[in-house]
Parts: C-alpha cells; sequence; structure tokens
C-alpha cells in the first residue's frame, strides 16, 4: 500500500483499493467498507462474503490465465498461488499479492503470447485484490512503525532552517541539485535524497554563504565581557548553535571539538567573530545538522521516539524547518509526548506564518500544480493572456485556499467545494470575477459554484491540459488519481492518440472523436472512467477560463458515471464527488501520512490509514483532526532500530 505519483512497479507505491470501490459498480460503496476486517464485496446487485466472491470468481480467474505458471509443479520464480485456499491466507501474504496486483495491473501477468484476460477482468479482479489486501484484519498485521532510513534536509528544509537558526533569508540550497520524489511523489521521502558528490561542494559554499550573511545579532548571542572571557563566551555560543542545529542537547565532546576549531582559528590571528564563524562552519556540514538523526536503542521491538525527535518530527511535518525554542522548552521537560501537550502545540504551529510552507509544499506536489512552472506550457499564440504573472496567482489561489481551510479547522470537504476563494485583480478578470483591484492576492467570494474547491481552480485545470486543448482524459485521470485515490494502470501499447487541438474533423466534435476512441475493447475500461469526469469540466478551456463553445459548437459537459449517476457541468460533477468523501478523505490521509513520515506508505501502514479516517469521519471532516490524529499516530511516534 505505497503511494507514488508514477505507475507502481513490484517496489513502488500502489494506491489503496477502498479509492477504487466506488469506480466499480460490482462492489459495496466505500461507506460500508470502513474499519471492516473482511469486507463484503457485492457482484451485480447481490452482496458476496469475500470468501464466497474468491470462490467463484477470482478462483476460476486465477485458474485461467495463473495457475498454469504459478501452479503447484515447478511455479515460475517460486510463486504458487495455487496454495492459497481463502481470503485470509492472501492477506497474511500481502507482499506477494501485492506483487501479483501490480502485475495485473500493469499488464505484465499473463506474459505475452498467451491468452490475456480483458480490461473489464482486469479491473474487477485488481478492484477485488486490493480491496482485499487493504481491508485486512489488524490481528494479521503486527505494529510496524516502517523502515529506518537517516533523512537528509531537503532543498526547502536546509533554506528554511538556516532561516530560523541564523536569519538568512537568500535561501542558498536552491543552487543545490534538485531534490527526488517518490512515497507519495514527495520530495522529502527519505529513500530519495540521496548525496552526489557535487552536493558536498555545494554544502560547505552555504555554510559560508549563510555565516557571511547571518545578522551579528542573530548569531553572537555571547559575548565577550570583563566577567566571561572570549574562550569561555565561544563555548557558550557554540553549544547554543550547536543545540539548536543538532534539534538536540549537544553533547560536551561535541562542543570541545568546535571549541578546538575555534582555538585553531585564534592560534593562526583570527579575531573572536572569525574564530567563532570558524567553528559555525563545521556545525553547518555536520551530519548531525544535514540529517534528521534518530537515536537507535538496543530493542529488537519498536519503541517511542524521544521527546526531541518528536518535536523535530512535528517541526519538518508542519513548518519544514528545524523546532523552535517552544517545542525545545517542551521536549527537555519531557513533556511534549503527553497528548494534550501535543495537541496545543500542533494547533499553535498551523496558525504560525511558517505554516504557510506546509501548505505550499504538501498542496503544491499533491496536486501536482507545481507543474505549472516545470511542465508543458499553453500555446502562446492560442493563449496570449496567459502570463506568469497568472500563471503565478494561479498557484498562489491554490496553495492560500488549502492553507485557509486547515487554519480554519474547515471540514475538509471544502476543499471539494467552497464558495470563496483567493484572487488578485488579473486572476479574477481571467475567471470573470468583478469588483477585485491590485496585484494582491485576497479572499473573495465566488458569485457561483461553477468555481469554488480544488477541481476548478485554473492551476489544476491548465495543468491537465495540452499546449493547444483541454483533455478530457487528464482531467477524469487526475480526479480518479489524486482527489479519489483510485489507480489508473498505463494505457495499452495500440491505444493510438488523438490530435493535438480540438478543431472538428471529418464532421466529429473532439468530444465524439473521442467517444470514437472509447469504442476500442482494449480502451473503453478506463476510459469509461476517466472520460465522464473529464466531460463534466469541459466547460473551461485549457487555461481555466469558462467558455460555452468549443469552435461554433456548444459545450457538451454531461457524463455518466460508471455507477449509472448522470450529470452536466462542474457544480453536478462536485455534488458526484462529494458522495464519495469517505474515498477522497482516505486518499487524502494516505497522502499526508506519506509525507509527514517522509517514506511511501506499506500495506502495515493499513490500520493507521483506518483509525486516522474513521477519527476525521467522527469529527465531521475537521481538517485540524487530520494532522493531530496524524502526529499521535503509531508510525509517527514509534520507530524501530536499523
Amino acid at each position: 500500500m505505497k503511494r507514488s505519483s508514477s505507475k507502481p512497479t513490484s517496489s513502488t507505491p500502489q494506491r489503496s483499493a477502498l479509492s477504487l470501490t466506488c469506480a466499480h459498480a460490482w462492489i459495496v460503496p466505500s461507506l460500508a467498507l470502513l474499519g471492516l476486517g473482511l469486507a463484503r464485496v457485492a457482484v451485480g446487485q447481490t452482496e458476496v462474503p469475500p470468501q464466497k466472491a474468491y470462490t467463484e470468481t477470482i478462483q476460476p480467474f486465477l485458474k485461467q490465465y495463473c495457475y498454469g505458471c504459478h501452479g503447484e509443479k515447478n511455479p515460475r520464480g517460486g510463486i504458487n498461488l495455487v496454495k492459497y485456499a481463502d481470503v485470509v491466507a492472501i492477506q497474511k501474504e500481502q507482499v506477494g499479492w501485492r506483487k501479483v496486483l501490480t502485475a495485473i495491473r500493469e499488464r505484465s501477468m499473463p506474459p505475452r503470447g498467451v491468452p490475456q484476460p480483458n480490461q473489464d477482468q482486469r479491473d474487477r479482479i485488481s478492484a477485488w485484490l486490493s480491496h482485499t489486501l487493504d481491508n485486512v484484519d489488524e490481528k494479521l498485521l503486527p505494529p510496524n512503525p516502517g523502515k529506518v532510513l537517516i533523512h537528509r534536509l531537503n532543498r526547502l528544509e536546509y533554506n528554511n532552517s538556516v532561516r530560523d537558526l541564523f536569519g538568512v533569508d537568500s535561501k542558498p540550497a536552491d543552487k543545490f541539485p534538485a531534490d527526488g520524489g517518490g512515497g507519495g511523489g514527495f520530495d522529502n521521502n527519505a529513500d530519495t535524497l540521496f548525496i552526489p558528490p557535487i552536493l558536498m561542494e555545494r554544502y560547505l559554499e552555504a555554510a559560508g554563504q549563510v555565516l557571511a550573511e547571518a545578522p551579528a545579532a542573530k548569531l553572537f548571542v555571547v559575548r565577550p565581557s570583563k566577567t566571561l572571557k572570549p574562550r569561555d563566551a565561544a563555548k557558550r555560543l557554540l553549544a547554543h548553535h550547536a543545540t539548536r542545529a543538532f534539534r538536540r542537547p549537544a553533547e560536551a565532546t561535541e562542543v570541545e571539538r568546535l571549541l578546538a576549531l575555534y582555538d585553531a582559528a585564534v592560534k593562526r590571528g583570527e579575531p573572536f567573530e572569525g574564530a567563532v564563524k570558524f567553528a559555525l562552519k563545521a556545525v553547518l556540514v555536520s551530519p548531525n545538522f544535514l540529517f534528521r538523526v534518530e537515536t537507535d536503542q538496543a530493542s529488537t521491538t519498536p519503541y517511542r521516539i524521544n521527546d526531541f525527535e518528536l518535536a523535530t518530527r512535528i517541526s519538518y511535518f508542519l513548518w519544514a524547518s528545524t523546532p523552535d525554542p517552544e517545542l525545545y522548552r517542551l521536549a527537555a521537560q519531557k513533556k511534549l509526548s503527553d497528548p494534550k501537550v501535543l495537541d496545543q502545540q500542533v494547533l499553535r504551529m498551523m496558525q504560525d506564518p511558517k505554516f504557510d510552507a506546509f501548505a505550499d509544499s504538501f498542496a503544491g506536489q499533491w496536486l501536482r500544480v507545481r507543474s505549472l512552472f516545470a511542465g508543458t506550457q499553453p500555446d502562446p499564440r492560442r493563449y496570449p493572456t496567459y502570463t506568469p504573472t497568472l500563471r503565478d496567482a494561479m498557484y498562489q489561489e491554490t496553495v492560500q485556499f488549502f492553507a485557509s481551510v486547515l487554519k480554519e479547522e474547515s471540514s475538509l470537504l471544502t476543499l471539494l467545494d467552497a464558495d470563496y476563494t483567493f484572487l488578485n485583480e488579473e486572476l479574477a478578470r481571467h475567471y470573470g470575477v468583478p469588483g477585485v483591484t491590485g496585484p494582491e492576492m485576497r479572499r473573495v467570494s465566488l458569485p457561483d459554484r461553477r468555481r469554488g474547491g480544488i477541481i476548478t481552480m485554473a492551476s489544476v485545470l491548465t495543468v491537465t491540459s495540452y499546449p493547444q486543448r483541454t483533455s478530457p482524459v487528464l482531467r477524469g485521470t487526475w480526479v480518479l488519481e489524486e482527489v479519489l485515490g483510485s489507480e489508473m494502470p498505463p494505457p495499452p501499447p495500440n491505444a493510438g492518440g488523438l490530435p493535438a487541438d480540438d478543431a472538428p474533423k471529418e464532421g466529429l466534435t473532439f468530444r465524439q472523436r473521442l467517444e470514437k476512441h472509447r469504442e476500442k475493447p482494449e480502451c473503453a475500461g478506463c476510459h469509461s472512467r476517466m472520460d465522464p469526469i473529464g466531460f463534466g469540466l469541459e466547460n473551461f478551456d485549457a487555461i481555466g477560463r469558462w467558455r460555452t463553445k468549443i469552435g461554433d459548437q456548444p459545450v457538451d459537459s454531461a457524463g455518466v458515471l460508471t455507477t449509472g449517476e448522470k450529470f452536466s457541468g462542474p457544480v453536478e460533477l462536485k455534488q458526484q464527488m462529494l458522495k464519495r468523501q469517505e474515498e477522497f478523505v482516505r486518499n487524502l490521509v494516505e497522502r499526508m501520512l506519506a509525507y509527514s513520515l517522509g517514506r511511501g506508505l506499506e500495506y502495515y501502514d493499513i490500520p493507521t490509514v483506518r483509525r486516522i479516517t474513521e477519527a476525521v469521519v467522527r469529527d465531521n471532516y475537521k481538517s485540524s483532526t487530520l494532522i493531530r490524529e496524524i502526529v499521535k499516530s503509531y508510525p509517527f511516534q514509534y520507530r524501530k532500530s536499523g
């Protein structure tokens, strides 16, 4: 049960099956699935217990397409699927069956040259299997906080840390090599934060830059005096900065090593300030600063992290920066791990301006709107009003709206549909909203519900379009994957393509050509899920402007979901998405949990995801509940020795 922005392989993140349930009419609505260990599956209109579904539907599929290579005699790759007689046996073997799930989804199993199931069969088997694996009884999953990795600070975390430690706003880490992405598609994933050789050179350069730019009052918090000798002042100052930079009390031996550097600089003739800076450079290139180091304990079982480590985890989750003095104080007093104190600190941190870094980093990556700056750009000849300043406003609208929902402790469902947004004059003109002047972004009430919520924001509508036209396929896929958490398989090799623009050809509108494309049996299964959702957004052009015609033809924004619901236009589409609120919330839980942990989610995280989701639903989808429950969760507060 890993998360990734790319398609899953046997070792990369996979989607939660619960998010797939409503995409298939033959599975019980997701509300009935939450919290159940062995959920019931519906085929057609008849509810079927999972064991009966396995015996009557799944096993015949496996026998027809899989047992030939993976039977009891000489099973290929040592994988014998025949031995799994019941659902519980499958749920116990999470790793192996998730590889099977990936192979079925990505069409690598059965191999080419042998009879193949059609796409509808693949979809049904994939949905049943992923649902079965995700809805496992917790007794079958021993508590596991996840694998241990030393977490390198990414560029955002480095910049924010030196800002808060030394008052430097120049963002020296912008010169570092780009960070990786994975584990939910986030650039704070420890698995992908490698150390290329050039990075060590950049660390040395950045350390010198930070110390050169740091304000003296921020840097020299202790100075020599009549009663304090220079060396003693240096020792206090180095201990202070090392403790803050290392995110724990600096050890006496560490301070002595730093003091030895100070002594060497003084011996060379450096004045007090220069000698201190020489020693502090060692602090800034120390692994204890560059990495979020946690202490191993002599234990074979998972154990709770200490309060300083908890302060670090919370701070980098919500601020992408080092803990502040308040967190240090509570950690030193061993009070931070108290649940009541923890709740208070989370709410305090959410109201701090530094929380904006979380909204920017998490929402920008989750919703893919960062690609406004690095992805395919709208054709400037066709969309001349798309300017860099308009692009920036589009991005800021998304980030500030997301931040407002969390800071105001609103319902998470506001993300799907809201009566307000954030606009400046240029973006308001783009939307056709009157009465907004000036370049500053500000909260604006919307005149109707065509806008409001992440699905109908210009940033999202632009990144899910091609340079010369909209794409119902990209938009529908985005809603399914980023909003509902459904994994869409890659297109088959013979899927073909569509024109670069949406001009009518051979007497057919673009929508008619797309519907004709869907007639191919190998394409119909996925397109029947993606396209109707995308059609509901066709009133928005490729840069998110409202339109009523495409060329000289009226926009057709009607769609029919695979479950049979009919809708037309973005207002009714959002209403359909609100019916799937548990899918949306569970997907958001998975995304944010992965971000907070700095790793992709695994099958053993299923109980945590379920508990957090249930808590959020019980509390009427309150946004602060999501963050508080993540911070108090088992994988967030526990670790195991490497």
